[in-house]
């Protein structure tokens, strides 16, 4: 005889309105479990075959998600999971996804799946409630799933980030280093230029120079390497028979376009002795200003950047429907996955609509929709892969065709590929937002995502409408 009564079975929430017939009928067809707080309930992989029911304690389950095990739920007697959990009646699941442990200490009856026809001819109404715990259970993992899966994409958006700021950081901190050394060397350049007989006038002549350096440079070809060399040996040749032997100075002048001929003319203007301390200063000069240069780019990079992580995570903003222009959101992705493209050599076309209208969107969630399929589009790449990027529009959808020519998806696996928890990837690997959660987000826009695969060519396709109704919220 089980240790449990017909009273013990009231007190749980998805059996306390069965008729005492019933109850006893789920007594003889259970069997009777206890176990410790941390003891192992269920297996990750092993057979999904019975419904247990919590007479007493908590159960606490860890999804195996690419061979970690993350905490996802726990059933107890509440009118969440209703004190019942494993294989419900109607439930697609053979093997169990994860572990179970017991939370404290734990009494489980268990019925096997050969009883749940019976159970469903005994009462029909209990078999529609067990249905509905396991629609809640499903809701409940589906957002636990949601949240672990933005969690893991946002580490890898933090980590390429990082990659991408730190080179304009570094070279801004190393500008700042040789930026500081050339205003410690003007001072000296300055007391020699102030030694030798030179005017305002000759000054301003120089400035002017410069100035048209600077807003006006040489709008030729660019110059080989080979032919860029050529003149370095040039000017440094003049520069070497008229006093001042010094590479660096002919390096920066053939950088900036500037001629023998320029450098004859300061030199007539000048004089031969104020000419030789000229030219160090002058090249100083102008390689600090190359350097501010350098400084305001590497600057405007990580402007650049912010402002595409500021898009992209849809900083600012409610979470309600918002007009958004997926181009630039596909720029932004793109921005913020470029350290991926360089790393292959991805080149990326981009064919985009013209005029394409703003469309209603949740941005934040349609962000990891471009984020995860162009991010898969690069890991399914090999070296000097194609990317291309595609958007169509009609009067009343847009859609977006992200294409690679990679390998494609191999034909067995292809039904699968939108499947919860299905993946491909090793551990850490990919953005972390899985294809399943990609599909319910284009459904949540009432749109549609299509899959079209072959070796060499592998497409997926997001089609989303322009008008939204207030229900999508």
């Amino acid at each position: 005889m089980l240790p449990v009564s017909i009273d013990d079975l009231k007190k749980i929430v998805a059996l306390c309105d069965l008729p005492d017939d019933h109850l006893h009928w789920i007594l003889d067809h259970s069997d009777y479990f206890e176990f410790e707080d941390g003891d192992m309930i269920a297996k990750y992989g092993a057979p999904a075959d019975v419904m247990w029911i919590a007479v007493e304690g908590k159960v606490n389950f860890y999804m195996n998600i690419n061979g970690r095990l993350v905490y996802y739920f726990t059933f107890e007697n509440n009118q969440v999971s209703g004190g019942v959990g494993g294989l419900l009646p109607y439930s697609r699941m053979v093997n169990y996804p994860g572990n179970s442990y017991a939370s404290g200490h734990v009494k489980l009856l268990r019925i096997h799946k050969k009883y749940f026809p019976e159970l469903e001819l005994l009462n029909p109404a209990f078999t529609q409630k067990l249905i509905g715990y396991m629609t809640e259970r499903a809701k409940a993992f589906a957002t636990t799933q949601l949240q672990h899966e933005k969690v893991n994409a946002l580490g890898n958006l933090a980590a390429g980030i990082a990659h991408e700021l730190n080179n304009p950081a570094a070279a801004i901190k190393g500008i700042s280093n040789e930026l500081t050394q050339r205003l410690d060397r003007n001072f000296e350049l300055t007391k020699k230029l102030l030694a030798v007989t030179i005017s305002p006038g000759h000054i301003e002549t120089i400035h002017a120079m410069v100035v048209d350096k600077t807003n006006h440079p040489s709008a030729g070809p660019k110059l080989s390497t080979l032919h860029r060399m050529e003149i370095e040996d040039e000017i440094e040749d003049w520069l070497e028979k008229n006093g001042v032997p010094l590479r660096e100075a002919a390096e920066t002048f053939s950088e900036f376009g500037w001629t023998v001929n320029e450098l004859e003319s300061i030199r007539k203007d000048l004089g031969p002795d104020a000419f030789i301390p000229v030219i160090p200063w002058l090249e100083n000069l102008i390689s600090s200003q190359k350097i501010i240069l350098d400084l305001a780019e590497a600057s405007n990079r990580i402007s650049h950047l912010v402002g595409a992580i500021k898009s992209h995570v849809h900083m600012d903003r409610t979470n309600d429907l918002q007009p958004t222009n997926v181009h630039q959101d596909i720029e932004n992705t793109i921005t913020l996955l470029a350290f991926k493209l360089r790393e292959k050599n991805i080149e990326v076309k981009k064919l985009f609509c013209p005029d394409l209208p703003l469309v209603p969107a949740f941005v934040g969630e349609l962000n990891q929709v471009w984020t995860n399929l162009i991010d898969n589009a690069i890991f399914a790449l090999e070296k000097n892969g194609e990317l291309t990027i595609r958007t169509f529009c009609d009067p009343k959808t847009i859609t977006v065709c992200i294409e690679d020519n990679g390998i494609g998806i191999p034909k067995e696996i292809r039904s699968r590929i939108f499947d919860p928890f299905f993946t491909t990837k090793k551990v850490g690997e990919g953005s972390g937002i899985g294809l399943d959660i990609v599909s319910r987000i284009v459904k949540r826009h009432n749109g549609e995502i299509k899959l079209d695969s072959e070796p060499g060519k592998t497409v997926f396709s997001v089609t989303l409408p322009l008008v939204q109704h207030e229900e999508s919220k």
